[in-house]
């Protein structure tokens, strides 16, 4: 059970270690893009070309809890599916529901734990293997592996860093369950942590706080919703900066147009490299500067 791309590693690594991976539950296709075109989840196409029943439930009814006891499961393996399994659906499988979980639980319960982590400047963190339960990740811990975070890493980049990581860890899981041989965990609720949920507003940069803050934000939310600053009356996307702890000006001004474009925060500055203006292309940072009027000491907002 999962939805995204970091799901379709973790189905990966289950085919490529030999289980029987008898269906795929995703969420439904929905609407992308500005011409809003019924898209595919990333787990659906993989399922799809790999000849998997494929199944979309809005919500786990009566039908579909019936439709998973007839196929008859040992175990079910969720990642960043974008539901809460009800109990009845947890009871089915004979060895249980398994989640791979993108942070060092407690810490980081909920649905964007990947971004959280990058956006509040962590140095490190993880992935997480439960016993799932019908309360939100507070299942017992049944493997855990830490990885440090690298200071211009993205979003997309540690997620496929961790999804590997998750992919090998849920198959020692699994051959641990068949073999009773598991060592559960309990979670300590003292140190639980919860993320946000990502929105769209939380993408608008704020260049008085200190640059490695501004910096942390586009890399955690490179994918979704991405961060964004005001170029006139146009917004002016930012898909990837540098943290430059060389140059230091005032909140916004802009302080390099050498082929470059670094601006300003209340501490150091943010190199800006691929961006996107309104009703633009995405670009690098040169070919953005060769195609508008900007001088050293005009000011983003």
């Amino acid at each position: 059970m999962g939805t995204p791309t970091f799901a379709v590693e973790i189905l990966k690594g289950l085919l490529d270690s030999g289980y029987d991976v008898v269906a795929v539950f995703t969420n439904p296709d929905k609407p992308v893009g500005r011409k809003q075109i019924i898209t595919q989840t990333e787990v659906k196409k993989k399922a799809i070309e790999c000849g998997i029943k494929v199944f979309q439930p809005d919500k786990f009814t009566s039908d579909y809890v019936k439709i998973l006891e007839d196929l008859d499961v040992d175990a079910v393996v969720v990642a960043a599916y974008g539901k809460i399994l009800p109990k009845e659906v947890l009871d089915v499988p004979k060895l249980g529901c398994f989640n791979v979980h993108g942070s060092l639980l407690p810490k980081y319960r909920g649905a964007a734990p990947i971004q959280a982590s990058i956006i509040n400047c962590e140095k490190e963190t993880g992935i997480t293997i439960i016993k799932m339960t019908p309360r939100l990740d507070d299942g017992d811990i049944l493997k855990m592996e830490s990885v440090k975070i690298g200071i211009n890493e993205t979003f997309c980049e540690l997620s496929e860093k961790l999804a590997k990581i998750g992919a090998r860890l849920i198959c020692d899981v699994l051959k641990d369950a068949k073999n009773n041989c598991l060592t559960p965990v309990p979670q300590d609720e003292n140190k639980a942590s919860y993320v946000f949920k990502l929105k769209k507003e939380m993408g608008k940069i704020n260049f008085n706080m200190p640059a490695i803050v501004v910096h942390k934000l586009i890399c955690g939310i490179s994918k979704w919703p991405v961060a964004y600053c005001c170029f006139g009356e146009k917004k002016l996307k930012i898909y990837k900066s540098i943290l430059r702890r060389d140059y230091f000006g005032q909140p916004g001004e802009i302080l390099s147009l050498k082929k470059e474009l670094i601006v300003g925060c209340k501490e150091e500055a943010v190199q800006f490299c691929e961006l996107q203006l309104e009703g633009k292309k995405l670009m690098s940072a040169e070919s953005f500067l060769n195609g508008v009027k900007l001088k050293k000491g005009d000011f983003l907002k």
